[in-house]
């Protein structure tokens, strides 16, 4: 048995108002991922830890997801990205912060996890590793979208909050014919044919955040969780899933002979909701568990199982 599940952000307030001209493009890339990896992964010729690579750097390049091309500016109108993955059977783990200059920024996480020491880096230094390294570097405005640029004006111009606009309803500028509706921020969770787990994730963070802002994504137990027992990648509000240390709080409530998945994850966003922690999460056990649950108006998400592929955006669809 092999499991794969994508989430492309969570976000929103109120009923779910249908498809964004841009939502049509943003599943057909998540249903494109799933297609190519989900038989590869059943088969075995890849393993949990390369399909959430594959799955995140492909994500990282649709332009409607808030990760990589695509990625929010900052309170200064610039790119800045996390990423972390973690491999579920020993806990290795690695994670770059703040960077601003990588086409795929979930490809210098992984160059962490191979290498095995240190774990995480952080803003130039990161930077200079991936370029020894031969990661791919890019100049930061070719991070940056007609969209992304629109959504920071407006947050600037109305004196918002940081990330106020990530979730704005309202088209931004006729011109765009495009809303803004959800961070964005992706992720993947994988169990393979061995029965090993993985999980990864990767965003740019929330409209307006002063730079040196750090969410949860980059943060091992935070926003990204994997053991031999479950996978987890969260999306949401960054401060209140580290606070309460989201995703492994799942592998805790897992450690319980039986457990639920559903009923663990529902129980972990009941921790996270108090602390503002807006948004959803996914996630695989490896027994074959799959929960997909959000607490708000919507998450892009997406799931093979047994051949099968399924998305969603709001809660019926």
């Amino acid at each position: 048995m092999a499991l794969l599940a994508l989430h492309g952000g969570a976000g929103g307030d109120g009923p779910w108002r249908g498809m964004t001209p841009m939502d049509p493009q943003r599943v057909a890339s998540m249903e494109a991922v799933l297609q190519v990896l989900g038989p590869r992964l059943e088969a075995g010729d890849i393993d949990a830890l390369t399909a959430v690579r594959l799955a995140v750097e492909a994500l990282e390049d649709e332009p409607g997801f808030n990760a990589g091309v695509g990625s929010v500016l900052d309170a200064n109108g610039q790119v800045s990205m996390d990423a972390s993955i973690m491999r579920g059977q020993d806990g290795a783990a690695g994670s770059v912060v703040g960077v601003t200059n990588l086409r795929h920024p979930i490809q210098a996480a992984h160059g962490l996890l191979q290498q095995g020491w240190p774990a995480m880096m952080a803003g130039p230094g990161a930077e200079a590793w991936a370029a020894k390294h031969d990661y791919e570097t890019v100049l930061p405005d070719a991070l940056i979208t007609d969209l992304r640029r629109a959504q920071w004006q407006k947050w600037r111009d109305a004196r918002l909050h940081p990330g106020a606009t990530d979730e704005d309803d309202a088209a931004l500028d006729h011109d765009l014919g495009e809303e803004v509706d959800g961070p964005g921020t992706v992720g993947a969770v994988a169990l393979d044919a061995h029965g090993h787990l993985a999980a990864a994730t990767s965003t740019g963070g929330m409209t307006g955040k002063p730079p040196g802002r750090v969410g949860d994504t980059p943060v091992i137990g935070a926003g990204t969780w994997a053991d031999q027992r479950v996978a987890v990648s969260c999306t949401g509000v960054g401060e209140a899933y580290l606070r309460a240390c989201a995703a492994h709080e799942v592998g805790v409530g897992m450690r319980q002979d039986e457990a639920d998945l559903t009923e663990v994850c529902d129980h972990v966003l009941d921790l996270v909701e108090p602390l503002g922690g807006r948004g959803g999460l996914i996630a695989i056990s490896a027994d074959g568990q799959v929960a997909l649950p959000f607490r708000v108006t919507l998450m892009y998400r997406g799931l093979w199982r047994h051949g099968a592929i399924t998305t969603g955006i709001g809660p019926d669809r």
